[in-house]
């Protein structure tokens, strides 16, 4: 992944072919890294899946998205959060192949408008769930009013609604309201005692 990252755009033109040492000073402290250069040979496992795939040669561009990009947040917090990895675009070919680096260029180009595209629709998409979340919530505040507290698994929307879950579950006045996949009625009380006795203030 964080080769991905840090270079954009990889190309193996053949798979298969020997790779070559570089010979470094000796003088240097520590080796040299070509995790950033398009010369770096592929590694032996990654060489034997694209032999398994009859793969010679391969392109995979990144597409990147914001770090935050599941919660919402303003320009400036974007920037500083970074950026991270959305997924790859991988091209293969069946016989040893180079692409020139203009066309390399423009691939890259049209994969950084593909990630802007698809982060202004992530960012739409999660102000659509704080929409949701927030329209949820005052209807359950209004439940909790007239209806409080069972009216939050009674009614629709319920709790489960506004929490990604698989089950809720409410005890009160030594009685059960259950929704979806809960612990059994005996677990629920443990748990409502536990919680009583380690965390009640």
């Amino acid at each position: 992944r964080f080769l991905f990252m840090k270079n954009k755009v990889r190309m193996i033109c053949d798979c298969l072919a020997p790779p070559v040492k570089v010979i470094q000073d000796k003088r240097l402290a520590q080796p040299l890294s070509l995790c950033g250069s398009t010369l770096r040979a592929p590694h032996g496992c990654h060489a034997q899946y694209m032999a398994n795939m009859n793969s010679i040669a391969s392109l995979v561009m990144s597409v990147m998205v914001n770090e935050n990009d599941d919660e919402t947040g303003n320009e400036q917090q974007q920037k500083k959060e970074g950026r991270k990895l959305w997924g790859l675009v991988v091209c293969h070919h069946t016989t040893p192949r180079f692409v020139p680096f203009p066309l390399r260029y423009a691939c890259e180009f049209l994969i950084q408008v593909f990630g802007i595209q698809l982060n202004k629709e992530i960012e739409l998409a999660a102000q659509m769930r704080e929409k949701h979340i927030l329209r949820t919530q005052t209807v359950l505040c209004d439940m909790l009013q007239r209806d409080a507290p069972v009216g939050i698994i009674r009614q629709t929307p319920n709790v489960m609604d506004l929490v990604k879950c698989d089950g809720a579950a409410l005890y009160y006045r030594n009685q059960f309201w259950l929704l979806g996949t809960t612990p059994t009625d005996a677990q629920i009380r443990d748990i409502a005692e536990w919680l009583l006795e380690y965390h009640s203030s």
